[in-house]
Parts: structure tokens; C-alpha cells; sequence
């Protein structure tokens, strides 16, 4: 699956393959983030973006399972592996939370720290 471009915002969404695992916990951190008072009012938007993204990885694998069960199958994935398609100011905002834990801040990254 390749990276995506957005016309009418000129950003670019690339897939981070998730695993159900990494995606529910990421889903935790970002509830657990979006609790803090001191969260400012733009980090907090994307945060539900990520969220928003979350769901419509699941719906878009429900619409069109095939071109995800070809990157599975070639890649030797786990069947519940789904790419959440993230901004690069998504992604940066998520790594920025300390409620994010490791392995999710590694599958994000694909291992490398940022």
C-alpha cells in the first residue's frame, strides 16, 4: 500500500502496519493523553485524527479486503494487520506523548528512535 496524497491539504499519509494489539494500545494512549489538562488544543486535534484514522482502517479493510490481504500475504503479516495511515504532523504528535508505550512507539517507527 503506498502513501497517499491529500489535493486540498497538500499532505502526504503514509501507512504505519499495526497489528490489532498495537492499534488498541494505541488507541489507549491517545484516550489516556486526551484526559490531560495541559494538552495543547492543536496536539489534542490530531490526536483524534489518529483516532478517527484508527476507525477507518478497520472500515476501509471491511470495503476493500483485498489490497490489504495482498501486502499480508506477501509480507508473511497476521491476518489482523491493518496500515493506519498517518501526516507526518499525526505521527510526530502521537510520538510525542509520554503515555505511548514501546512497542507501539517502535511499530510507529519501524524500530528506529526518533
Amino acid at each position: 500500500m503506498s502513501m497517499v496524497y491529500e489535493q486540498s491539504t497538500r499532505v502526504v499519509l503514509v501507512p504505519h502496519w499495526l497489528s490489532a494489539a498495537d492499534r488498541d494500545a494505541l488507541a489507549t494512549s491517545l484516550e489516556e493523553a486526551l484526559t490531560r489538562a495541559d494538552l495543547p488544543a492543536t496536539t489534542a486535534d490530531r490526536l483524534v485524527d489518529v483516532l478517527t484514522e484508527l476507525h477507518v482502517a478497520r472500515a476501509r479493510d471491511v470495503v476493500w479486503p483485498s489490497s490489504t490481504a495482498r501486502v499480508r500475504l506477501v509480507t508473511g503479516w497476521d491476518p489482523d494487520t491493518l496500515p493506519v495511515r498517518l501526516s507526518a504532523m499525526e505521527l510526530a504528535c502521537t510520538l510525542s506523548l509520554p503515555e505511548l508505550t514501546p512497542p507501539v512507539r517502535a511499530a510507529l517507527t519501524g524500530g528506529r528512535s526518533l
